[in-house]
């Protein structure tokens, strides 16, 4: 099993990542010895995580997530599926 997650960081930014150990991955970013995105932004907590079957999944989804907007990221962690098939949508020129 797997894990794609999300912390907000005490500036209100969102990481995005994945890791098999999820409890011991979040632990790490707590502590200072995760990334070098959320070691300049401590405090941490852990807002959402999706768990799937292979790593590869959760890699994948993991960069999904990434290209999102902080919008379509605050949307996912509260469960709002409209709003991300609306923030999904293309612009259209005009």
């Amino acid at each position: 099993m797997a894990w794609m997650y999300i912390l907000e960081c005490k500036d209100g930014t969102f990481y995005v990542g994945s890791t098999r150990d999820l409890h011991g991955r979040v632990e790490m970013h707590m502590a200072g010895n995760g990334a070098a995105y959320t070691r300049r932004r401590l405090p941490v907590k852990l807002v959402h995580a999706v768990e799937f079957e292979s790593v590869a999944e959760a890699f994948a989804f993991e960069k999904q997530v990434q290209g999102w907007s902080h919008a379509k990221r605050q949307a996912l962690i509260d469960g709002d599926w409209e709003r991300i098939k609306q923030l999904s949508k293309k612009k259209r020129r005009g």
